[in-house]
């Protein structure tokens, strides 16, 4: 009888560890602004993005761009940076986008635009892009007092299968962020952010050989080292389009 039990227990739990699948990293880009009474939402969304992984098969990254172009308008984001409003700028020539940058706009894999509040369209860009061939990113970090270090791997036939060559961009990232606006269309406001971008910069690029590279990381003091992520992904340099992507935690 005991054995018929453990038999039992054993077949119980071999149907959940088979079910458990490996999920595709999908890079979700949200351009937005403390300064726009139409951005909260679109935050509490990509927030629940990357605190639910609702998206079956998908493994969420998110990217948190504040512009600057709201500024103007009585409330100056303190995430704001020229740099992210360039950034949608560009991705507005390469997605054709007819009303050029505005906000919320989200962004999935640098391939669908959409306005950042529509969950339907969010659900259905990140599951399409979940579908889509990827380039495996190894991405360990190397603790360090003062400069954290990163290695990162990027095999280089497997990125020929899907491109020839690729911008390799690292990305710190930022949660838990809370801030009380005082001034222009959120005023009154405590507003809430996860992945709040602090930098963004390309690191190398990646072609057939690959890439390999042990990059120092030099944190703000400003900054909660505990809420920090470092985001590499593999970008078309004109396009913006990604290839593959991944995260870790400082």
């Amino acid at each position: 009888m005991k054995a018929f039990c453990l038999l039992a227990a054993i077949a119980l739990t071999v149907p959940a560890i088979a079910l458990e699948t490996p999920r595709t990293p999908v890079l979700v880009e949200l351009f937005t602004s403390e300064g726009c009474s139409s951005c909260p939402p679109a935050d509490q969304l990509l927030m629940q993005f990357d605190t639910k992984q609702p998206i079956p098969g998908a493994e969420i990254i998110i990217l948190s761009q504040h512009v600057d172009y709201w500024n103007q308008l009585g409330w100056t984001d303190p995430y704001s940076s020229k740099s992210f409003s360039q950034r949608q700028q560009e991705y507005a020539f390469a997605l054709h986008t007819s009303e050029g940058p505005y906000t919320p706009q989200m962004i999935v894999d640098g391939r669908a635009e959409f306005n950042g509040s529509d969950v339907r369209a969010a659900r259905d860009a990140i599951a399409k892009a979940a579908q889509q061939p990827k380039v495996a990113v190894a991405v360990t970090l190397v603790p360090a007092p003062k400069s954290p270090q990163l290695r990162i791997h990027v095999d280089g036939a497997e990125l020929a299968k899907v491109a020839g060559k690729a911008d390799v961009m690292l990305a710190i990232t930022e949660n838990d962020l809370a801030n009380s606006v005082t001034k222009g269309e959120n005023a009154g406001h405590r507003l809430s952010h996860n992945g709040v971008v602090r930098r963004l910069s390309q690191i190398g690029k990646a072609d057939k050989n690959g890439y390999d590279g042990d990059p120092a990381v030099p944190l703000d003091p400003s900054w909660k080292r505990e809420n920090l992520r470092a985001v590499v992904f593999l970008a078309d340099h004109t396009s913006h389009r990604v290839f593959g992507a991944n995260e870790v935690g400082f």
